[in-house]
């Protein structure tokens, strides 16, 4: 009988769970049967088979001096993870984001399963900041996977062979989202609906959320019919939903990826932690706020490092201020609320942003074939060879 091919996923994120499992079930329309899933992951991988062997919780991490605090235990979970795949054989590794911990894993990886091809999917961003990290991960690794299309000649300069698939976010299906499920749940027939998204890390609810609360609780106390929606992220739950149980009326928890898709639809607006989630409230069509706080000292490293004017990928791909950004110490309740407000009661506004996140997502590749397929195809072409 022929030994299924056994792929290693490496995820440490909810973003990167959910792209490994896109991934993941692009390989089984391929494969059947004939593929298995080896590594560490959060539900959207163990839906697809994936037993991880400690919970990725403990590696959302935002910061580099959070990142030194925590490596320790980051390092203990490199150690966890190569020895999977010392233990299962896999034939190929696929490191998904998270540069902190995927790079170490990889160095680990080399050492504990040399032959084992490496392959990097997502790209840390050399075109914005930290050039020298190219070369750096084309000594750690056999080749990339890239979802944005500027990124092969940064890393093939480097010597690192590049794939670009595209990203797999711009690939989200909205069609069975439904956001009159979403008002008749929270009885929200009408009226305007703030959406927040805080983040996936610890990190970024605790820096994050108190501003998004003191802007929830000026706008719920100046409108009577404005309801909010927190969506929140497996990997931060339990903490998100036992802060916003102390909000205002009017404010609701939603867990699980659909149910987050039915309150992008229904949303008049989105107050949104930056990160991926960006992309698909514009994907959503709905327009956004987005709020993003470092800690201090890292905020002063990185602003000597970073080359681009904006966070977002929607804001970077437009080359201007589509979404309003507000970071660090304008990342306050009173100028966050100013700026939904503004767009709470300027439906043309609304329309004018929308139709500039729309642009943008076209020049990000929306409408292009589906990235995971793709993805998929790139992996299995990298095994064959290797064969």
């Amino acid at each position: 009988m022929t030994r299924p091919l056994c792929v290693m996923l490496v995820a440490a994120e909810a973003s990167g769970d959910d792209r490994g499992a896109r991934l993941a079930r692009a390989l089984k329309r391929r494969l059947g049967e004939g593929v298995r899933f080896v590594g560490t992951g959060g539900a959207e991988l163990a839906a697809e088979g994936l037993e991880s062997p400690f919970d990725i919780a403990e590696l959302s991490i935002a910061g580099v001096f959070e990142g030194l605090l925590a490596y320790g235990r980051v390092m203990r979970r490199v150690i966890d993870t190569a020895a999977v795949a010392v233990r299962e054989r896999p034939d190929v590794a696929v490191l998904i984001d998270s540069w902190g911990f995927t790079i170490r894993v990889a160095a680990a990886l080399r050492k504990r399963a040399p032959g084992l091809p490496l392959v990097k999917y997502v790209g840390p961003q050399v075109w914005a900041w930290r050039a020298g990290r190219a070369r750096t991960l084309a000594r750690a690794v056999d080749h990339l996977l890239s979802i944005n299309a500027i990124d092969p000649p940064f890393f093939e300069r480097a010597g690192l062979p590049t794939t670009f698939v595209g990203d797999a976010t711009l690939a989200l299906d909205f069609a069975e989202a439904d956001g009159e499920r979403l008002r008749r749940e929270i009885a929200a027939a009408d009226g305007d609906i703030l959406l927040v998204l805080p983040g996936s890390r610890p990190g970024e609810i605790r820096r994050v959320l108190p501003p998004f609360e003191a802007a929830v609780r000026r706008l719920l106390a100046d409108r009577p019919n404005l309801h909010v929606v927190v969506a929140a992220a497996p990997t931060v739950a339990e903490t998100v939903k036992a802060l916003v149980s102390a909000w205002p009326d009017r404010s609701h928890v939603v867990e699980g990826a659909d149910r987050k898709l039915d309150a992008m639809k229904a949303a008049t607006v989105a107050l949104a932690c930056s990160g991926t989630v960006t992309t698909e409230v514009a994907l959503a069509g709905c327009p956004m706020v987005v709020g993003y706080r470092l800690g201090p000292m890292t905020h002063a490293v990185l602003k000597r490092l970073v080359r681009t004017p904006y966070i977002s990928l929607v804001n970077i791909a437009a080359g201007r201020m589509v979404a309003p950004e507000r970071v660090q110490g304008d990342c306050t309740g009173e100028v966050l609320a100013a700026d939904i407000a503004a767009l709470l009661d300027d439906p043309e506004a609304r329309g004018r942003q929308v139709a500039a996140q729309d642009a943008a997502l076209v020049k990000m590749g929306r409408g292009g074939p589906d990235p995971s397929e793709a993805a998929a195809d790139a992996v299995l072409e990298i095994v064959a060879k290797r064969g």
